[in-house]
């Protein structure tokens, strides 16, 4: 057996590298998983960039499967060998915010993230799985890596957003941006029953998935303001709902903008990299008396939740796939992750294989 994996690092802000590390061995209540397949997220470009603070050599990557390769003494009812999917929030399920309901918050803001943020991640040969029986999630047969991959961040993010915004059959949603977890939002929305999906994206690719994935109406913002737009559509009413998938000062005073008195905004873009604050416009925001909610939030984990999104897939009612517009083997994940950094050749979410 091998004693070292080959892992995908950032050696320092600004830079990657793949490096060997010890195959990692399991503490009683983890386990460990041999990557069999992964997808780069738009988050650890951010991590790369500086947007959080991570020590050098961190193990960047949290939207892996594989199989179990190796069990912690106390982890009982999986086997060796299982094909596992795990999300990119692994709950201890102990903690002050878990037994209040908020999963996520694990640990505190960003602490129910810990691949990265406070362990190495996922985009290596072997990962480990912390609290495992609460986090490992078996991949039914007829589900491909590449789908179930998709269930570690984009789709319960994704539907996160959807979810907080409190839809009602045939309601308006605008969702702003379609990369990968806009998308998911649309696919999203388009099952919570939304009557009019208005989708804001200038990329006629992602235009093309939006619509695919159940958008009703495009809004690029390059052919004039996208809340004027918005606002003719719904011949001036608004929406009941936004969702900001982009994570940045304009998008969310827009999402504010054009929901209607009682609209719910659901913001699933990450901030991070913005160099100003956050404004509350106050017409938009009715002087603080219009009754518009906002609901911020990171994705829910756990393998209930997995196990929810793969029936999706099992069933057919989502596929996901048609946003992997790349593949590469692990031995090329650099030139990957450039690609995802520079957003060239269209690319909007590539998939790593393992050997």
């Amino acid at each position: 057996m091998p004693e070292t994996m080959k892992s995908f690092v950032i050696k320092r802000v600004g830079e990657t590298e793949v490096v060997e590390k010890p195959i990692p061995e399991p503490g009683p209540e983890e386990a460990i998983v041999r990557t069999t397949a992964a997808l780069i997220c738009t988050s650890d470009v951010h991590t790369v960039k500086g947007a959080l603070p991570v020590p050098d050599g961190r193990t960047l990557g949290h939207e892996s499967v594989g199989v179990i390769h190796k069990l912690g003494s106390a982890v009982t009812g999986f086997e060796e060998g299982q094909r596992v999917v795990v999300c990119a929030v692994t709950p201890c399920y102990r903690c002050s915010a878990c037994q209040r309901g908020f999963t996520s918050q694990c640990g505190g803001a960003l602490g129910g993230y810990k691949y990265t943020v406070q362990m190495d991640g996922n985009m290596a040969e072997y990962f480990v799985v912390p609290a495992a029986a609460a986090n490992l999630t078996p991949i039914p047969e007829a589900i491909s890596d590449e789908q179930a991959a998709y269930c570690c961040d984009m789709l319960t993010t994704g539907f996160m957003g959807v979810e907080h915004c409190y839809l009602q059959f045939g309601e308006t949603v605008a969702i702003f941006a379609q990369g990968p977890v806009g998308l998911s939002a649309t696919i999203g929305a388009q099952l919570m029953g939304a009557g009019r999906i208005i989708a804001v994206e200038s990329r006629a690719d992602r235009q093309a998935l939006a619509k695919r994935f159940g958008a009703t109406d495009i809004v690029d913002f390059t052919k004039g303001d996208p809340v004027e737009q918005i606002m003719d559509l719904t011949g001036g009413e608004g929406t009941d709902a936004a969702i900001e998938a982009f994570g940045f000062p304009d998008t969310f005073e827009a999402c504010l903008r054009v929901t209607k008195a009682g609209g719910r905004v659901s913001n699933i873009g990450y901030h991070g990299e913005n160099p100003n604050p956050l404004q509350l416009p106050l017409d938009a925001f009715g002087l603080g008396m219009n009754d518009k909610a906002v609901h911020t939030g990171l994705c829910p984990g756990g393998s209930e939740r997995m196990k929810r999104l793969l029936r999706l897939l099992e069933s057919g009612r989502i596929d996901p796939t048609p946003m992997t517009t790349h593949t590469f083997g692990f031995d090329r994940i650099s030139e990957a992750f450039e690609m995802m950094t520079t957003k060239a050749d269209g690319i909007v979410k590539p998939l790593i294989t393992f050997s």
